[in-house]
């Protein structure tokens, strides 16, 4: 199912550049974006993971940098049985955390500096444990090519607004009118094609498998209590939204309009869902 998403995708994107390609220069502009598609297209499924981590300005973070967190992975990856992913560190005070990469072999997660000054070492496992829960579940392929073709629409789109416009009286680029429409048409699309890939349902589906692998539901419920109500204080002002789907938390709180293309179940509902099976493994 995930090879059909992402051939689905990878059609879309073609189109959608296409499309673009020829309002901006008929012909030659078609030829040079469907180019730029097959280009595009490779890279998104062959780097998709080195695009998202440079996206959200991850860094490599050394062993001697991080040893509990290189610890807490180590130790994660050998009771999943899937290799060990690079580690990467975001200098960002919001909490947060994601997985990517194109399979178990080839798979990566970032930290950023708001979740590993939150969360206690417990806390931190169980977060480690969802994120490689992603990774098991192989389920980071389709949501990360779909991140990145997202950040790519948008992207033409927002740099298509101001060519051939000209400038405004402040010497300022003026927007093209006839791009400006097609951001507003654009934009939900991006949106679309991330919920096109991804189901909500991942999300709950890690969390199960991360509280099952670290054996503390109540840890990751913690953690997503405290990295929900920090994130409303403190979020991710600088995050490409284009990414907010691999996070373990929405990178922003967007209007009731972009909820309704969120790829994210509530927070309270995850965080029922930890509890019940807390309860049903015999705790109390």
């Amino acid at each position: 199912m995930n090879t059909l998403k992402t051939i689905v995708l990878m059609g879309i994107l073609t189109t959608l550049i296409v499309a673009v390609g020829g309002v901006m220069g008929g012909r030659d502009g078609v030829i040079m974006a469907s180019v730029f598609a097959m280009v595009t297209n490779i890279m998104s499924y062959w780097f998709s993971a080195p695009m998202a981590l440079a996206m959200s300005r991850a860094q490599p973070i050394s062993q001697a940098e991080a040893p509990e967190l290189y610890e807490i992975v180590n130790r994660l990856a050998q009771e999943a049985k899937i290799p060990v992913p690079t580690i990467h560190f975001i200098a960002d005070d919001s909490p947060n955390a994601f997985a990517t990469g194109r399979d178990p072999s080839h798979s990566a997660i970032a930290v950023t500096r708001g979740i590993l000054q939150l969360l206690s070492a417990e806390e931190l496992e169980a977060v480690l444990a969802h994120e490689l829960g992603h990774v098991k579940n192989r389920d980071i392929l389709i949501s990360t090519i779909a991140a990145v073709m997202a950040g790519v629409v948008t992207t033409i789109a927002h740099y298509g607004m101001y060519m051939g416009s000209g400038y405004r009286n402040d010497n300022r680029p003026a927007p093209n009118p006839v791009f400006v429409l097609l951001m507003m048409i654009l934009a939900p699309i991006a949106a679309s094609l991330i919920n096109l890939g991804i189901s909500r349902s991942r999300e709950y589906e890690a969390d199960a498998t991360g509280a099952h692998m670290c054996g503390r539901p109540m840890a990751l419920a913690s953690a997503l209590n405290k990295i929900d109500q920090l994130s409303q204080i403190r979020p991710m002002t600088a995050a490409n939204p284009a990414l907010s789907s691999l996070y373990i938390a929405q990178t922003q709180q967007g209007s009731w309009f972009m909820n309704l293309f969120s790829t994210h179940p509530p927070m309270a509902d995850r965080i029922k869902r930890l509890e019940e099976m807390h309860y049903l493994n015999g705790g109390k």
